[in-house]
C-alpha cells in the first residue's frame, strides 16, 4: 500500500466517482481505477459499492478511509516540516474553526502567516457543532482547531483569548438608547437562536438560566451572520460573539451586563510543526476581549 493509493481512495470517496476523482487529482482516470483495484486486491476487501448516485464506501471502506485520512494528514505535516527552512515553509495547513469564534482574529493571523510563508496553502473548515469539532480533533486530521473552551477541552489546549458576547437589537429597538443592556431587561423578548448542537446556543442557554430569563424562541439558524441580520430586521434579539458581527450592523449591537464572555482555545496535535506553532503565536497576538475592562456602574 502507498500514500498515493490512500489519496486516490479519499478522492473517490469525496467525489463519488473515479472520473471526478481523477479530475480533482489532475491524473488520468485509468490510473485512479488501477490504483483502487490494486488496493482492494491487496486488502482483500471491497472499499466502494456502486449505487445509482455513484460510488459510496462500504462499511469496511469507511473504516479504512478514516485511517487513510489520518495517514495522509500525518504525511502532509511531515513533508511540510521537512521542507521548513529559516525563511521558507510550504505545504497545506488544515484548520477547523467553531463557527462564531475568532471570526475577526483568524483572518488577521492567517494574513500575517501567509506574508511570512507565501508558499503555505491554508484550508479552513467552519463547524458549528461542538461534537463535530471534538470528533475532528480526535481523528487527527487537523493541524489546528479554534474553538470555545468546554468541559471536554483537550489537555493540550492553548487559551489564546476570550470572546465577548453582545446583544443584537432591531432597528428602533427601545434598548438602543443604552450604552450597555442589562440582561434582565431582555425578559419577554423573542429570540433568534442557533441550532441545538451549536456551541453558541449552549452559551445562550447558560446565560438565560443564570439570569433567570425565559426565552421565547422565534427562529433557529446555523450561521451567525443570519442571526444578526434577522435580529436587525426585528424578528427578535440574538446574542453573538462581538467579533462575529458583520460589517454594517455595529450600530445595532450593545454589550451586556453582567458581562458574557467565553474562553477561546487553540488545539494543535502533539509534535506540531512550524506552521501550526507560528499560527498559534500569531493568534495570541491578535486583539481579544479584555476581561479586565471596567464595566460601567
Amino acid at each position: 500500500m502507498s500514500l498515493r493509493q490512500f489519496e486516490y481512495a479519499l478522492a473517490v470517496a469525496q467525489e463519488g466517482s473515479v472520473t471526478a476523482a481523477a479530475e480533482l487529482l489532475r491524473v488520468a482516470q485509468p490510473s485512479v481505477s488501477q490504483q483502487i483495484l490494486s488496493l482492494e486486491r491487496e486488502l482483500g476487501v471491497k472499499l466502494f459499492a456502486r449505487t445509482p448516485t455513484g460510488l459510496v464506501p462500504t462499511t469496511v471502506g469507511r473504516a479504512f478511509l478514516r485511517e487513510a485520512e489520518v495517514a495522509v494528514s500525518a504525511s502532509r505535516r511531515a513533508r511540510a516540516t521537512a521542507r521548513a527552512g529559516a525563511d521558507e515553509l510550504v505545504g497545506e495547513l488544515v484548520i477547523a474553526v467553531q463557527m462564531g469564534f475568532g471570526t475577526r482574529q483568524l483572518p488577521g493571523a492567517l494574513g500575517m502567516l501567509r506574508r511570512r510563508f507565501p508558499g503555505l496553502e491554508v484550508t479552513v473548515f467552519e463547524e458549528p457543532s461542538a461534537a463535530e469539532m471534538d470528533r475532528l480533533c480526535r481523528r487527527g486530521v487537523l493541524d489546528l482547531a479554534l474553538m470555545a473552551a468546554c468541559e471536554r477541552s483537550p489537555a493540550a489546549a492553548h487559551h489564546i483569548g476570550d470572546e465577548e458576547f453582545v446583544v443584537v437589537l432591531g432597528d428602533g429597538h427601545r434598548l438602543l438608547d443604552a450604552d450597555r443592556v442589562e440582561l434582565r431587561e431582555l425578559e419577554g423578548e423573542p429570540w433568534v437562536r442557533f441550532d441545538r448542537d451549536n456551541a453558541l446556543d449552549l452559551v445562550l442557554v447558560n446565560v438565560l438560566r443564570d439570569n433567570e430569563l425565559t426565552p421565547a424562541t422565534v427562529a433557529r439558524v446555523s450561521q451567525t451572520a443570519t442571526a444578526v441580520r434577522w435580529a436587525a430586521d426585528g424578528l427578535g434579539v440574538t446574542l453573538v460573539p462581538a467579533s462575529a458581527v458583520p460589517h454594517g450592523h455595529e450600530h445595532l449591537v450593545r454589550p451586556v451586563f453582567p458581562v458574557v464572555s467565553q474562553p477561546v482555545i487553540a488545539v494543535v496535535p502533539p509534535g506540531a510543526g512550524p506552521a501550526e506553532t507560528a499560527l498559534l503565536e500569531l493568534l495570541r497576538q491578535e486583539t481579544w476581549y479584555d476581561t479586565a475592562s471596567p464595566v460601567p456602574g
